[in-house]
């Protein structure tokens, strides 16, 4: 299982990765829903980029590309 610092943490990174992702996507409340319903399928980092992958294979363009900016964002922090 996880700790829960350790849903605090990802929870702080994709809080951030969500605002620095903000300016540069089409359809912003419509990630902030994609990416809760992810977060609250796990708490670990891995496996939350794992889901938002497989989410990003299975998502049709302009969707796609926001969610690859969301993940690069995320990369990023």
């Amino acid at each position: 299982m996880w700790e829960e610092g350790d849903m605090e943490g990802l929870e702080k990174k994709i809080e951030k990765a969500l605002f620095e992702a903000r300016p540069y996507v089409e359809y912003f409340d419509k990630l902030i829903e994609t990416i809760n319903g992810l977060k609250e399928k796990t708490a670990d980092e891995k496996e939350f980029k794992k889901l938002l992958e497989e989410k990003i294979a299975k998502a049709q363009e302009p969707f796609k590309t926001d969610l690859r900016i969301f993940l690069q964002k995320f990369e990023i922090l």
